[in-house]
């Protein structure tokens, strides 16, 4: 699929593929609302509205949301493209899927950087920055039976994240897993994953995971986080 993809906009990779994959094995009625998260240049969101969904993507790089608006004229998609940090553009909104390919490549600053290429894939010494932020905040986006698919590194906790789901009231679990030689990106980490114990000596290779969790119908949301939605809504 030809892409407009301005500098700084993350290119779609071997993270974005596995999740597509994912994306084309689940059902997509007419009509459903989906919500692509850190969007880049909108190619999951597109692959829903080619389906026929009725979809929102959503990221924080101005550049991003105006690649993924071109990207939606040129292929002919009718997308709402918003701009702003994770989940806030779209607060008290239901979807029935969510995609994200969220940074998640640990790295030495504490905190992601505010602009240029890199924010789109660092995430702080455990890769979790964004990680956390989406298991707490992207669970109150679905709808009864909606379905949230995120992709991530085996090298950024994936323990961590079925975990944190599944304490949302999440039914989660591993929908797809794919080994591939590191990128440039943690090429050059590499040693400093080795020093930080996120990988075993003379790693070369990665695994991605695609995580799947559900919103089974009357799940109730835990204590801690219908609180924080009634304060917001106070």
């Amino acid at each position: 699929m030809p892409l407009i993809r301005p500098p700084g906009v993350y290119a779609p990779q071997g993270d974005t593929a596995l999740l597509l994959e994912s994306l084309a094995r689940e059902r997509i009625e007419p009509g459903v609302r989906t919500l692509d998260l850190c969007t880049g240049t909108g190619i999951l969101a597109l692959a829903a509205a080619r389906r026929g969904a009725d979809a929102t993507a959503a990221d924080i790089s101005g550049a991003a949301v105006a690649a993924a608006r071109c990207n939606a004229r040129l292929h002919h998609c009718r997308i709402r493209v918003l701009r702003g940090d994770l989940t806030e553009p779209v607060r008290g909104e239901r979807f029935g899927l969510v995609t994200v390919n969220p940074p998640y490549v640990p790295a030495a600053a504490p905190e992601g950087p505010a602009r240029g290429a890199s924010r789109a894939w660092d995430a702080g010494p455990d890769g979790r920055l964004l990680l956390d932020r989406i298991c707490r905040t992207v669970p109150e986006l679905l709808a009864p039976r909606g379905v949230l698919l995120v992709v991530q590194s085996s090298l950024s906790g994936e323990a961590a994240t079925l975990a944190a789901l599944r304490r949302a009231g999440l039914r989660a679990g591993v929908a797809a897993r794919r080994a591939q030689p590191f990128g440039p990106v943690m090429a050059t980490r590499a040693s400093w994953f080795e020093r930080r114990g996120l990988v075993p000596p003379g790693t070369t290779s990665e695994v991605l995971v695609v995580i799947r969790a559900v919103r089974d119908p009357g799940a109730r949301m835990p204590m801690t986080m219908r609180g924080s939605r009634d304060r917001k809504a106070a």
